[in-house]
């Protein structure tokens, strides 16, 4: 403990640089395994690597090699398997620091938004329309119409109309535009979350599942408004809960007059304050670990002393001194871990019946932990206190 605060002590500030950017990495990397699908692989992935690094300080060879094979395919798996997510993480970074685009509609086109979607629920339409967030949404989407068309009843309607070729698809609406109509959205397989929910349920809940995508479903079997964000899908009651629903999602991701770039990132650094705090304390764990951790010193301790093979007859009634004083150079973290069960000091006692009380201490009588070399060793002898039976 009293080594960890010296090392906060003689911290630099490029140490304190150092360790922002490796938290800001930890933030990026936690929030988005919270978010991703990947979440329950990456879940698993971990607790492999626990076992792997518990086997590997317990010296399991067979184990180790297993999963030194395990890992090497595994990498390979997970770039195909996860190729989405990996994208979307790296993207992440990116929409991390760059000021995000999505323009923000205004309020006169919710409320006429809100009300369109409880007047198509009343009667039984089906509709999808989709709120773009931050991160990009083309490789997501499939087909469809372009338009530049300004948010109004009437060309919504007209959109929605079955003898249109777009009707069956979702109304991308970016700011106050209509976008495109007509897409296809990739289908969710999260049948606990879909429940009863039909095709259209499945295609917001799976754009939301790989995006930070905000989408309205309309039911026209329930006749019911529901949102899919983040991977879940909530039903909506009425006008006032649905724009509330949307311009919270929109706070979250839309350009607003007026803000800056801090406080974009301050806004988003309190939403995810937590994973903040989790990342801190990573980040600070591995700079004590690979930076002060890896230095070399030297570093004295008391070694008990074993003593084996008493010939019979004999009866050890003491050891002076017990323990001798061993210096050891190895990395600092090496030299905190050190196991006191690992250290001893084990001497023949067979001679014993010859008269010996006195032995030397030699080096490789020292048993310790491979990383740690022995420099130094004193006293050089000991002596036995025998008492004959």
């Amino acid at each position: 403990m009293d080594s960890t605060f010296a090392d906060l002590q003689t911290l630099r500030f490029v140490d304190v640089i150092d360790i922002a950017i490796v938290t800001a990495l930890c933030w990026i990397l936690i929030t988005w395994v919270r978010e991703a699908r990947a979440r329950v692989a990456v879940g698993g992935i971990a607790a492999i690597g626990l076992l792997f690094w518990g086997a590997s300080l317990l010296d399991l060879r067979l184990t180790t090699n297993l999963f030194q094979g395990f890992f090497t395919v595994a990498a390979l798996i997970l770039v195909v398997v996860f190729q989405d997510d990996l994208r979307r993480f790296f993207e992440s970074i990116t929409l991390w620091v760059v000021r995000n685009t999505t323009p923000r509609p205004g309020g006169d086109v919710l409320d006429e938004l809100g009300a369109l979607c409880f007047s198509l629920a009343e009667g039984r339409i089906g509709a999808l329309f989709v709120f773009p967030g931050r991160e990009p949404l083309d490789r997501l989407l499939d087909g469809g119409y372009f338009l530049d068309g300004r948010v109004s009843d009437a060309l919504l309607r007209s959109l929605l109309d079955p003898g249109t070729p777009g009707h069956d698809g979702a109304i991308l609406i970016r700011g106050g535009q209509i976008a495109r109509f007509g897409v296809h959205l990739p289908l969710s397989t999260q049948w606990s979350e879909l429940g009863a929910g039909g095709t259209r349920h499945a295609a917001g809940l799976g754009l939301s599942e790989r995006s930070d995508a905000f989408c309205i479903v309309i039911s026209e079997e329930r006749g019911e408004v529901s949102v899919a964000s983040r991977g879940h899908l909530e039903q909506v009651h009425d006008a006032a809960g649905l724009r509330d629903r949307v311009e919270g999602f929109l706070d979250r991701t839309a350009r607003r007059r007026r803000e800056n770039w801090l406080e974009s990132r301050i806004v988003l650094a309190r939403e995810h304050w937590k994973e903040g705090v989790v990342a801190l304390t990573v980040a600070g764990g591995l700079w004590l670990h690979t930076v002060p951790g890896a230095v070399v010193e030297r570093s004295s301790k008391a070694i008990p002393i074993v003593i084996e093979n008493m010939p019979p007859g004999y009866r050890l009634s003491g050891i002076n001194p017990p323990s001798i004083d061993v210096e050891f150079e190895g990395l600092r973290r090496d030299l905190m871990m050190a196991n006191g069960d690992a250290l001893q000091v084990k001497v023949n006692g067979i001679l014993v019946d010859q008269g010996r009380r006195t032995f030397s201490i030699e080096v490789d009588q020292i048993e310790h932990p491979p990383e740690l070399r022995v420099v130094g060793h004193e006293p050089m002898k000991v002596k036995l206190e025998i008492e004959a039976l």
